[in-house]
């Protein structure tokens, strides 16, 4: 018996039935949804503070970016007078972090690897030395630390007594007094020529990898790059009659003159940031060396390498790939908690902009919203380029 349809035959197209069970179009559907609601929601909280905000007479906007900030800075890399705008105050506070997040990261790294490496050590003493300091200093919070540390530098010597490297180099409880470099004309060559170094070290860097991986010959990579970054601006340099001269400080008085000083508070976070975060580095150096099959170490022993031959060219690259994705996060952490600085006066972008600025402007909103914007930006710089390495660095598919 045949059965019949009762809604007769369809004269084209696809029924709503069939369209709400397909999975693209209900997909489509679905996202479609979550978008709106997200507009919708977006709208409505932006509509809902701009009328808070009018009812209390607040203004609202970044036209106050412009305005006179009126305000000294204790310490910056960038130049800034009080009469400035609170745009330059935002960049003092970014480039006041970035200097102190750069310094650490670079510490933090080299540092780790150290640690890291002798915690595997066979030796009795140095094993247990690197397993204490990681213990200490990873059960202790990083404000503490910081705390620590710039308590500690008032005990230093006063300028009158201070610690001296020759008459270059003085620490004393105001910070440390170091050489100002004063370039000359010409200078400018001599940076390209640095640039140009680092592109040809790289490059070199690349052809001798490619070389040993078809040929099993090793080319001294390092050292022709080292070369190559330091002996070509040497040689501008001596060429150009070396356009750079320093202002050295001298003690005049119950202080410093000439030079360049960096404050105790950026010391003592400097310290903090880096003896903190290394143990969370070393960790990660640590776990990714031991992820590597000891088959391979045995292997570049029965081919006669030494032991630190076969740490630097067998194990390292290999634990670099369960070494990368912690340390992004190590990196992150180290430019975000800089933040803390708040807590020694260190005119960071917090302490200077979402505190001193929002304080005498009000405009509370849209300075949490740039400070956020900001850690976003760089979080996300560092991400992306360390992924990037990943990427180079794990096992290719053939």
């Amino acid at each position: 018996m045949a059965v019949v349809d009762k809604a007769g035959p369809r004269k084209g197209g696809r029924s709503f039935t069939e369209i709400v069970n397909d999975e693209r179009y209900r997909s489509v559907f679905y996202q479609v949804i979550v978008a709106v609601a997200v507009i919708w929601a977006a709208n409505y909280l932006i509509t809902n503070t701009a009328e808070n905000l009018q009812a209390r007479g607040m203004s609202a906007g970044f036209e106050f970016l412009t305005s006179t900030a009126g305000f000294s800075i204790a310490w910056s890399i960038i130049d800034y007078e009080p009469g400035d705008t609170y745009f330059d105050v935002y960049l003092v506070g970014i480039a006041n972090t970035l200097i102190i997040s750069f310094f650490a990261i670079i510490a933090t790294t080299l540092l780790g690897f150290v640690v890291g490496v002798m915690r595997l050590s066979k030796n009795f003493i140095i094993c247990n030395l690197a397993s204490g300091y990681v213990e200490v200093m990873r059960n202790v919070p990083l404000l503490l630390h910081i705390l620590f540390w710039f308590t500690l530098s008032a005990a230093l010597p006063r300028p009158k007594n201070s610690l001296g490297l020759g008459d270059m180099f003085f620490l004393n409880n105001r910070g440390l007094y170091v050489p100002a470099p004063i370039p000359g004309e010409g200078f400018g060559v001599v940076v390209i020529m640095v640039l140009i170094g680092i592109a040809a070290a790289f490059g070199v860097t690349v052809w001798a990898t490619r070389r040993q991986m078809a040929t099993g010959q090793r080319f001294p990579a390092f050292w022709v790059g080292v070369g190559l970054v330091v002996g070509l601006p040497l040689l501008a340099f001596a060429a150009l009659g070396a356009p750079l001269t320093f202002d050295y400080p001298s003690l005049k008085g119950f202080n410093f003159t000439g030079g360049a000083d960096v404050p105790r508070a950026f010391c003592a976070l400097l310290f903090a940031l880096v003896l903190y975060h290394t143990v969370y580095m070393a960790e990660a150096v640590r776990a990714g060396i031991l992820s590597v099959s000891h088959g391979q170490t045995e292997a570049s022993y029965s081919l006669g390498l030494k032991p630190s031959w076969t740490l630097r060219l067998v194990v390292i690259p290999q634990a670099m790939r369960a070494v990368v994705p912690p340390m992004i996060s190590n990196w992150m952490n180290v430019v975000k908690n800089s933040s803390l600085a708040v807590a020694i006066g260190y005119p960071d972008l917090v302490a200077v902009f979402m505190q001193t600025s929002l304080n005498q402007s009000g405009h509370a909103i849209e300075i949490v919203g740039m400070v956020m914007l900001f850690y976003m930006t760089v979080s996300l710089t560092i991400s992306a380029a360390l992924n990037y390495y990943n990427k180079l660095v794990q096992i290719k598919e053939r």
